[in-house]
C-alpha cells in the first residue's frame, strides 16, 4: 500500500477506520524528511494491512499543532485509536521494520489495561483525602 496524504478532513476517519496507523509529520523542505521518505514508502510496501500516512505540516499546520509537533520528521503511531509511539527523527528502514512488528505484536488487551491504570492514577492523583 501506498502512503496516504493526510488532512484535517480526513484524519479522524483514518485513526477511527483503521487498527494500525504510522503517521509521517514532515515537510517538504526538511531533508531528514526528504531522506527517511524512501524507507517509509518501503516498508508501507512490506505491511499491506498498516496505514502508513503522511502529514506535510506546511499545509496541514493546525494538524501538526495538535499533535504538538516540534521536531520532523516525527513518525507517531496509532492502534486501536491508540497513540502508541511519537518520537522525532528518521529511522533506518529496518529499524522502522522491527517498530511495525513489535505494535503488530503488542497485546492491546494489556495496552488498554495499562492505559485505564494510568488515567485512573492521573484523576485520583489531584483529588484530596
Amino acid at each position: 500500500m501506498a502512503t496516504i496524504e493526510v488532512t484535517e478532513a480526513n484524519f479522524r476517519s483514518l485513526i477511527d477506520d483503521n487498527a494500525v496507523v504510522f503517521v509521517d509529520f514532515w515537510a517538504p523542505w526538511c531533508g531528514p524528511c526528504r531522506s527517511f521518505a524512501p524507507a517509509y514508502e518501503a516498508v508501507s510496501e512490506k505491511y499491506p494491512d498498516v496505514v502508513f500516512a503522511k502529514v506535510n505540516t506546511e499545509e496541514q499546520q493546525a494538524l501538526a499543532a495538535a499533535f504538538q509537533i516540534r521536531s520532523i520528521p516525527t513518525l507517531m503511531i496509532f492502534r486501536e485509536r491508540i497513540i502508541l509511539f511519537a518520537q522525532p527523527g528518521a529511522l533506518p528502514q529496518s529499524a522502522l521494520e522491527q517498530v511495525v512488528e513489535k505494535t503488530l505484536a503488542l497485546d492491546m488487551d494489556e495496552v488498554r489495561r495499562q492505559v485505564a491504570e494510568e488515567e485512573k492514577n492521573a484523576s485520583g492523583s489531584g483529588e484530596s483525602a
